[in-house]
């Protein structure tokens, strides 16, 4: 991945965001969800290099940030696509046909779950809960919660959203 190769830095606006964040609770560590939100938010997921960065700006040490980074699932460990499809497969959505919205999904764009197009366009991530159980089946578009979804209504707003006649 070329990203790993290259020196991480986030724009001054992010650089200030995490410093801010840095200040705002009693002990450092807590300022690591928020601060690896911001990482995410501008590259889109968290690299090796981004984990040494903020290890070395915040003094916190890489193994702690590994930490919280590896058990939440919302932090993308790996590049993603421009859109990000990710379908909630708890036991409401499941009953209510995600496994099969997932599988439709990933044979309609020649995928498999967890993989990126070759264009960089697309990504499909099966994910644990999105907390929308009354909507099941839900999905999230990068940050757009949709619910009751189908393969057409799915295809429908990936259109809209998109602004893609076909996809």
């Amino acid at each position: 991945m070329k990203d790993e190769k290259q020196e991480f830095s986030l724009s001054k606006e992010g650089l200030e965001i995490i410093k801010k964040e840095m200040t705002r609770y009693e002990t450092k560590l807590s300022c690591l969800i928020p601060c690896l939100w911001q990482i995410q938010k501008e590259k889109a997921w968290i690299s090796k290099s981004a984990v040494s960065w903020l290890s070395k700006t915040t003094q916190i040490p890489e193994s702690q940030i590994y930490e919280v980074l590896m058990f939440y699932t919302m932090f993308n460990k790996k590049p993603i696509g421009k859109f990000h499809i990710q379908i909630c497969g708890n036991v409401s959505c499941a009953l209510n046909g995600s496994r099969e919205l997932i599988k439709d999904l990933c044979e309609h764009f020649n995928l498999k779950e967890g993989e990126t197009s070759q264009c960089g366009n697309w990504t499909i991530s099966k994910v644990e809960c999105l907390g929308a159980c009354d909507e099941a089946p839900a999905i999230q578009l990068n940050e757009d919660y949709i619910g009751k979804m189908n393969k057409e209504s799915m295809l429908s707003i990936l259109k809209s959203k998109t602004n893609k006649g076909a996809i």
